[in-house]
């Protein structure tokens, strides 16, 4: 009795804390804090979308430069990108955003949305931000889908530049993983701490919304880069060919490669990634290539 007393209590407990820990997410007033250090500009900002809250942050030193906008993997919330955001030289040329995704960070953390859901109201957040420069849109891991469905959904929006950092867009490289079927729609699904529920409920959706990535790569028509480490095991370099195979009307695409790096590029190669933001043509106007003629 006295032994199962005591794994009543640690499974009780374990529930109670796991809903407080590992949410990977920063408060609006301890970023403003550590912003106001470094003498940066910080916003915290609400968004209604639908039926979704939307939070997302600013750091910007002049309104009237293009737009550079980071979406996060799973988990996650806009302070992945927090060094890109404090990176005196990219303030020099953009207005930085980083959102939170729908269920993650602050947008109604712990409710998690299928692709095209997060798509759609993401989408009335950027047409909300938009000031009529370019933007430049970078995505990481579930991020890169993301970004190519916002840029397949909005050709109204001036995105001149799409960043695809270890982008997970290849049907065929997503596994069945039938296990999270069962850490999601059984009892375990509350063992699972902070931001990892929502993940991996989204995980479970994105293996169906993954199979809407040839359509929405077909429709990209602006610059793209994909940066991918070679020795990714979360998402196999093979994601990286497979997108520049289907980017077929983007007006660009190049791919470059970490011979040594896994799936956390945004972190361990932030130099390279933080130079080629920097390199981008603003405000160069997109050409999709004309369509070959054929002939009788």
């Amino acid at each position: 009795m006295r032994i199962f007393v005591t794994l009543a209590v640690i499974a009780f407990s374990w529930i109670v804390f796991a809903q407080s820990c590992m949410k990977f997410r920063t408060s609006d007033s301890l970023a403003k804090s550590q912003f106001e250090e470094k003498s940066i500009p910080f916003k915290g900002s609400y968004f209604k979308a639908n039926s979704t809250t939307l939070h997302y942050v600013e750091a910007s030193r002049d309104s009237s430069l293009p737009l550079l906008i980071f979406v996060h993997g799973s988990p996650g919330s806009w302070d992945a990108f927090d060094p890109y955001l404090k990176d005196s030289m990219l303030l020099l040329h953009y207005g930085i955003i980083s959102i939170d995704r729908p269920g993650f960070g602050y947008s109604d953390f712990g409710k998690a949305q299928n692709l095209d859901q997060q798509a759609k109201e993401i989408s009335l957040l950027l047409h909300h931000l938009s000031n009529g420069k370019p933007i430049c849109l970078v995505g990481h891991s579930l991020g890169g889908p993301m970004v190519v469905k916002l840029v397949a959904d909005n050709p109204d929006l001036p995105i001149n530049n799409l960043v695809i950092l270890a982008g997970s867009l290849d049907p065929s490289e997503e596994k069945p993983e039938g296990w999270r079927n069962t850490l999601d729609r059984t009892p375990l699904r509350y063992l699972l701490p902070g931001a990892m529920r929502p993940s991996n409920a989204e995980l479970l959706m994105f293996k169906q919304d993954v199979n809407e990535m040839p359509e929405a790569l077909s429709k990209v028509r602006c610059r793209v880069l994909i940066m991918q480490g070679k020795k990714d095991t979360f998402v196999p370099p093979g994601n990286a060919t497979y997108a520049q195979q289907h980017l077929t009307h983007a007006s660009k695409v190049r791919i470059v490669w970490f011979e040594d790096e896994n799936h956390f590029i945004p972190w361990t190669k932030f130099n390279d990634i933080r130079d080629s933001l920097l390199t981008l043509n603003l405000n160069e106007p997109v050409t999709p290539p004309r369509p070959e003629k054929r002939g009788r």
